[in-house]
């Protein structure tokens, strides 16, 4: 069995008026993640971790945020693209690690949802993903409530 790992890192600048969409699932916000698709970090990083993971370079590579086609998409459709591309490869997910670094709005009672939603795009075990938070500590960028960010890791494996 072959087994790889791939890590994705993504930032998003905050801005009023905009949904807060994490793992395809709106967030009660005042305010958004600003992007080119619907800015969901946790899909942005669970793309560009599969994607590295599976030596197919980055979300950018593939969805350029130069292309029209990609405007306002919703970042599900991007990840389970991502999930066949890689099975295209002969490649399956053993698991995923995703860690959001916000202050506000707090997550903990949404994670369940968000994995159970991200399991569903991604045709996986809810098993398989894990989601976490964690605040900077009113440090930074994030601490200064301007934007958000994400890391993951993820485990990918083949016979």
């Amino acid at each position: 069995m072959k087994i790889r790992v791939g890590q994705g890192y993504d930032v998003h600048r905050w801005v009023e008026g905009r949904p807060c969409i994490l793992g395809g699932v709106e967030i009660p916000s005042d305010k958004g993640p600003l992007g080119h698709s619907d800015a969901d970090v946790v899909c942005h990083v669970l793309c560009d971790a599969l994607l590295g993971a599976a030596n197919m370079r980055n979300i950018g590579y593939h969805f350029s945020d130069k292309d029209p086609m990609w405007k306002g998409v919703a970042s599900t459709l991007l990840l389970k693209k991502v999930m066949e591309m890689i099975r295209e490869a002969g490649w399956e997910l053993a698991n995923a690690d995703v860690t959001v670094i916000l202050d506000q709005p707090k997550l903990n009672p949404i994670i369940p949802a968000i994995k159970d939603n991200l399991a569903l795009v991604m045709g996986v075990e809810v098993d398989q993903i894990s989601v976490k938070a964690t605040t900077s500590e009113g440090l930074g960028f994030v601490g200064r409530s301007e934007g958000i960010s994400a890391i993951a890791v993820a485990l990918i494996q083949k016979d």
